[in-house]
């Protein structure tokens, strides 16, 4: 499958985990939107009732107040006139009586409600007192007339009532016109008749936000507080509001959207597992295609060496040569030369193994670095006079023995020597400078060139797997990104050290510090 379809299939996947994530967030707040709009009007709901509920209780005390004061001046009225009047019993006249009153006979009229109302009035009522009169006509007439003014009387009581209810009950302090355990009673019932059964706190406060009263467990933690006017009707002056917050508020807005967490977590995890397959499917395909470089690169480098001992043969099978003892040590030494690049070349097969297997199998001895080294440098530098450049080699170190595994130590040094060689200015002479001493109780090595150089930001990424530094318009140099990678990891498992000092286009210097073989 070509880079650029798994690219496309990629982003439609990713689009669209993107799009169902987004709609189930959307979901999700819409949700919760709508469900704590629904609560803000059920508590409004609430509120007004309990305001309406606890203006009617005000309203039924005054009115029972009254009515008890109605009566005992009822019942003293009634007892000073039992002491020279006659009582009538007028029960079963008043119907019949006030119903044959006539307007054209001078009488007074009521309505069928007034009639009603005088006669079922309660017992506590006193009874009309009628004076008896010469005949039946005289008596009918002065009983209109005492209902009359009996239903005129408890009509200007009624007024006085409301007086007082509408200009002296605001005069009040609120704490003595609310009684607050009847208005949480009624808190609680109106918030139950609503749906809402969640803990609350309230307060009562007056127009200065001054606190008239609050609840004994009031603890308030921030949440929107839902204010209600008490007794609406009242002079500014007087004003008074019940506030109300619920703490748990936010607990009882999201358990109604909870069923759809596991949802977005499944979607999360759907989508971390596509990023990792498609991280996944392009590292492989990276790999294969390093490895297909890396094939047709071998092919290459084993051409060159191959040729050259084939050559060498056919030089050690003619007989001149064998009369020339400096002849023959030359061939023989360029055949062992390249015999050793084709091993290095194998090894570089072992180096792709090792990453695969993330772990390396080290047979480490007692070797001199300064021996191994002039032994790379020598072989190396047949490459660097090629390209009329110069190798320079001060093994100065006074003890160069470490504790080493051989085959892969002298991959690092031919791996730093032929980065070297690949990242060369076009236009200069590649200059090669190689370096042991010793110092702190190790053993330190440098290989320092003049080349392009590498920039600080690509410095620090110079040993990670599979990156390479942008060459710009050097399209000539071939790699896989696991020649220092690979030195990193070596140098590491031998308890060692690797940086780089690098200068843009001024070259670029490795410096590697090893334990010594008798500190191990």
């Amino acid at each position: 499958m070509k880079k650029s379809t798994i690219w496309i299939l990629g982003l439609v996947m990713a689009l669209s985990f993107l799009s169902l994530l987004y709609l189930q967030v959307s979901y999700i707040e819409e949700m919760v939107k709508m469900r704590k709009g629904q609560f803000e009007e059920n508590v409004e709901r609430s509120l007004a009732q309990v305001v309406h509920n606890m203006e009617l209780q005000e309203t039924k005390k005054y009115l029972e107040k009254d009515i008890k004061k109605a009566e005992r001046a009822a019942q003293l009225s009634q007892s000073i006139q039992n002491k020279g009047q006659t009582q009538l019993n007028v029960e079963s006249v008043v119907t019949h009586s006030l119903s044959t009153v006539s307007g054209a006979n001078g009488t007074s009229q009521f309505s069928s409600f007034e009639l009603k109302t005088i006669a079922n009035r309660p017992a506590s009522v006193p009874k009309v007192i009628i004076r008896r009169g010469k005949d039946i006509t005289q008596t009918s007439k002065a009983l209109s007339e005492e209902w009359k003014e009996h239903y005129i009387y408890q009509r200007a009581l009624l007024d006085e009532v409301v007086y007082n209810m509408l200009y002296t009950a605001s005069d009040k302090p609120l704490k003595e016109r609310v009684n607050f355990n009847q208005l949480n009673h009624f808190l609680k019932t109106e918030l139950r008749n609503n749906g809402i059964d969640i803990p609350y706190h309230f307060s009562v406060t007056d127009r200065n936000n001054t606190e008239i009263y609050r609840c004994s467990d009031y603890v308030y933690d921030g949440e929107k507080v839902y204010t209600r006017l008490l007794f609406e009707k009242d002079p500014p002056a007087k004003m008074g509001f019940v506030n109300v917050f619920f703490p748990t508020i936010n607990s009882y807005i999201f358990s109604s959207v909870r069923f759809m967490i596991p949802s977005i977590i499944f979607t999360l995890v759907l989508l971390v597992t596509f990023i990792f397959t498609i991280y996944i499917i392009f590292r492989q395909k990276k790999l294969t295609e390093i490895k297909n470089d890396f094939i047709n690169n071998m092919t290459h480098e084993f051409k060159t060496p191959i040729s050259t001992i084939s050559l060498a043969a056919q030089m050690l099978s003619d007989p001149a040569i064998g009369k020339s003892p400096a002849m023959f040590k030359h061939i023989s030494g360029v055949i062992n030369d390249e015999t050793k690049r084709l091993r290095f070349q194998v090894e570089k097969v072992l180096q792709m193994s090792m990453f695969e297997r993330q772990n390396t199998t080290l047979k480490k001895k007692e070797v001199d670095a300064n021996e191994l080294i002039h032994g790379v440098t020598n072989t190396f530098r047949l490459k660097v006079e090629n390209s009329h450049g110069t190798l320079d080699v001060d093994l100065g170190a006074k003890d160069p023995f470490v504790y080493v595994d051989e085959m892969h130590f002298t991959n690092v040094i031919f791996n730093l020597l032929d980065n070297a060689m690949k990242y060369k200015k076009p236009e200069t002479d590649i200059h090669l400078k190689v370096r042991t001493w010793n110092e702190g109780g190790k053993l330190h090595i440098s290989i320092e060139d003049n080349g392009i150089g590498i920039k600080k930001e690509d410095l620090k990424k110079i040993f990670e797997k599979f990156y390479r530094v942008h060459t710009g318009n050097l399209h000539d140099v071939k790699g896989f990104g696991l020649g220092l990678a690979y030195v990193k990891k070596i140098i590491t498992d031998h308890k060692g050290t690797i940086r780089a000092e690098s200068e843009l286009n001024v070259g670029t210097k490795f410096i590697i510090v090893l334990p010594l073989f008798k500190d191990e």
